[in-house]
């Protein structure tokens, strides 16, 4: 029995490393468990379930055979593919998850996001989730042409590179006091993200006792794979 965990890929044909990591894992490892959760920015930036480029398609491939050989896919979106929708998950077979989300993970209450959330200390970003997570606007950016959806988000990505050169790093890390509201309003005393870039185990005290935080890696430098089973969680790299 075993559950799988992986955030922020950032897969981009601009990476082929970091793809063909992520194929081999998903043709390799990810058959033999039987869950697998991605916690957010799988993608570099996603901009439409319609964008049907070879790129996508080939991801969307190694999802469909990997829930077609029986493995239950679940995903949260992230900061980079929140516009990733219900049409992916019919193509795919994976089953889209709310931001926050509690599972049982042999036995123990874990709480699942991908994370941003927990970073209240980046105002601005915050603000501008707000914004962006709004459905009209959405439902607006969805029917702009895709060849013109595409120039806008090179533009966000360009500002976004920019202001988080110019930010402390600090407060692009979670607020431990939001790890602890989260933690208590939702119960649990595990949790699972990622978005940070900084895999670590922490612990947190909380009116519910001792509380742990897994942080999922980036893959940037290796994949990054949280490896669950009912006797305990590793962090573990893969090569790229």
């Amino acid at each position: 029995m075993t559950t799988l965990f992986i955030a922020d890929l950032h897969l981009s044909p601009l990476r082929p490393d970091i793809t063909q990591c992520f194929l081999r894992f998903m043709a390799e490892e990810a058959p033999n468990a039987d869950k697998l959760y991605v916690l957010g920015d799988l993608f570099e930036f996603w901009i439409g379930d319609d964008d049907d480029s070879p790129f996508n398609s080939q991801i969307k491939r190694a999802f469909q055979q990997l829930t077609q050989q029986g493995v239950e896919c679940f995903f949260i979106q992230g900061n980079r593919d929140f516009l990733l929708g219900q049409r992916f998950c019919k193509e795919t077979g994976i089953t889209l998850l709310p931001d926050v989300h509690v599972i049982d993970l042999y036995g123990v209450k874990t709480v699942i996001l991908h994370g941003d959330t927990l970073c209240t200390r980046d105002e601005k970003y915050q603000e501008f989730r707000k914004t962006v997570h709004q459905p009209w606007l959405q439902t607006l950016f969805h029917w702009i042409p895709l060849f013109i959806r595409k120039k806008i988000v090179a533009n966000i990505q360009a500002k976004i590179k920019r202001q988080k050169h110019a930010k402390q790093m600090d407060i692009m890390d979670v607020t431990p006091e939001e790890v602890v509201k989260v933690l208590e309003i939702n119960h649990v005393t595990n949790m699972i993200h990622g978005h940070t870039h900084r895999p670590n185990t922490h612990t947190h005290h909380t009116s519910l006792g001792n509380a742990t935080r897994t942080v999922l890696g980036d893959w940037y430098t290796q994949g990054s794979v949280l490896v669950c089973t009912p006797e305990k969680c590793e962090l573990q790299q893969r090569s790229l």
